[in-house]
């Protein structure tokens, strides 16, 4: 992993909320680094098993989200954050190279959110999807996707005074 890490130049963690995105899914799903097809039949059998119904983030409080993880991230393990978009089932979180545990971060963005909104339930799903951006063009491709999202919501691509743009032109 550390030979992963020093080539790296950003990595984009994508966290869904909880009940959004079961195993079977018809988007596809991912057991032990495979993509799998959909199934229904395992899809509904995890449904059964939820013991509570889909959480899904209040438009209204998107953008609070977004402030949560990134005061939490740049706060507290002093992360550049390169872009970042907060819809009502996930999140996409684009970062620079960082000398912590990808699992790290993934907790203190969910954990930063939990204790914003203060539920009585859980609201995220276990664990996230990385990808790693190795290239400069990669890293701008991924940037312009989550910014993407932020635009079709009608917010600026930036809506966080803590988004960072890289030191490198875009390709």
């Amino acid at each position: 992993m550390i030979g992963v890490m020093a080539n790296t130049l950003a990595i984009m963690l994508t966290m869904t909320t909880y009940g959004t995105w079961l195993r079977g899914d018809e988007r596809g799903w991912v057991d032990d680094g495979r993509i799998l097809p959909a199934n229904p039949i395992l899809k509904d059998d995890d449904r059964k098993r939820m013991k509570h119904s889909v959480y899904l983030f209040e438009r209204s409080r998107l953008l609070d989200v977004g402030e949560f993880i990134g005061k939490s991230l740049c706060e507290r393990l002093n992360l550049r954050i390169l872009a970042l978009t907060v819809q009502t089932w996930h999140v996409h979180l684009l970062f620079g190279t960082t000398v912590h545990a990808i699992a790290d971060i993934a907790k203190c963005a969910k954990d930063s959110v939990r204790w914003g909104i203060r539920p009585k339930r859980p609201i995220w799903s276990d664990g996230y999807d990385k990808r790693y951006c190795f290239d400069e063009s990669s890293v701008w491709n991924r940037m312009r996707y989550v910014e993407r999202h932020n635009v079709e919501q009608d917010w600026p691509a930036k809506p966080w005074p803590f988004v960072e743009t890289p030191s490198f032109s875009p390709r």
